[in-house]
C-alpha cells in the first residue's frame, strides 16, 4: 500500500512534472511471473527512476549501509528503504552475500519483478564498470527471465555526493529478456557464472552507450580515495 502510494500520489506525480522521464521497451517487462532487472548504476536516483517507469512493482537489493544508519535520519533512511521494497545486500562476501542472494531468492520465488546493479556500486565517473559474479549466481540459481534496463542521464541528475538533484530529462531503456537455461545446473560453476555476468555486462553496454572498463567500480573507488587522502595531507603538510 505504501509503495502505491508513494509512486502514485506523492512521489510519481512530481517527478513525472520535474523531470518528464522517457521510457523505451517497457513491453519486454513480462506482465506477470518473476524476472531480474539488471542495470547499470550511474546514480541514487536510479533506485526511484526506474521503480516510476516500472508498471510493477520492484524490489530492490541494496547496500545493507542504508538500512544501518544511526540517529534519526538513519532511522529514517532504513524506514524509507523497507517501505519502497528494498532489501539489504551485504556485500563484504562469504556467508553474507549469499544470505543476501537467498534473500532475492525468495522474492522471485514469490513471483516478484527483482532489481540488482551488477556493478555493486555507483559508477564513480559514468562509464560502465565490470559486473560482480553474484548477479549470475542469483540469475542461475532463480531461472528466471533476465531484463536488462539501462539507465540514461541520472548520472547528470544526481551526481555522487550531490543532495539536491538537477531538474533535467533522464530516460530507462529496457532491453528484450536474456536466457541463460542452457547453463542449468551450473549455477556453482566459476567461469558460468563470469561468462553470464560478461554477457549481461555486454548487453547492458550496447544499450547504455557507456564505455566499458574492466576492472571493478568498487576499486576505482579506493584508488581515487586513497588519492584524495593523500593530496589533502599533502595539503595539511604545507600548512605546518
Amino acid at each position: 500500500m505504501f509503495y502505491w502510494f508513494m509512486k502514485r500520489i506523492i512521489i510519481g506525480p512530481v517527478i513525472n512534472m520535474l523531470f518528464r522521464p522517457w521510457a523505451k521497451g517497457l513491453e519486454n517487462i513480462p506482465e506477470d511471473g518473476p524476472a531480474i532487472l539488471v542495470s547499470n548504476h550511474l546514480s541514487f536516483s536510479d533506485s526511484i527512476f526506474l521503480p516510476l517507469a516500472v508498471p510493477r512493482p520492484v524490489a530492490f537489493l541494496a547496500k545493507s549501509e542504508y538500512f544501518n544508519g544511526t540517529g534519526w535520519k538513519g532511522k529514517l533512511t532504513a524506514a524509507f528503504f523497507r517501505m519502497t521494497n528494498q532489501l539489504p545486500m551485504d556485500r563484504s562476501g562469504g556467508a553474507a552475500s549469499a544470505h543476501s542472494l537467498s534473500a532475492g531468492v525468495d522474492i522471485l520465488q514469490a513471483g516478484t519483478l527483482l532489481g540488482i546493479y551488477p556493478e555493486g556500486t555507483r559508477s564513480p565517473d559514468g562509464r560502465l564498470y565490470r559486473g560482480k559474479t553474484g548477479v549470475a549466481k542469483l540469475v542461475l540459481t532463480a531461472g528466471v527471465p533476465v531484463i536488462p534496463v539501462a539507465m540514461i542521464g541520472t548520472d547528470k541528475v544526481q551526481p555522487i555526493g550531490r543532495r539536491i538533484p538537477n531538474i533535467r530529462r533522464i530516460g530507462v531503456i529496457v532491453g528484450e529478456p536474456l536466457d541463460f537455461s542452457r547453463y542449468e545446473g551450473l549455477s556453482d560453476d566459476r567461469f558460468i557464472q563470469r561468462s553470464v555476468t560478461d554477457e549481461i555486462m555486454y548487453e547492458l553496454m550496447r544499450l547504455s552507450g557507456q564505455e566499458y572498463v574492466d576492472v571493478y567500480a568498487a576499486t576505482v573507488k579506493e584508488k581515487l580515495a586513497a588519492l584524495k587522502a593523500k593530496a589533502a595531507k599533502r595539503t595539511n603538510s604545507r600548512k605546518k
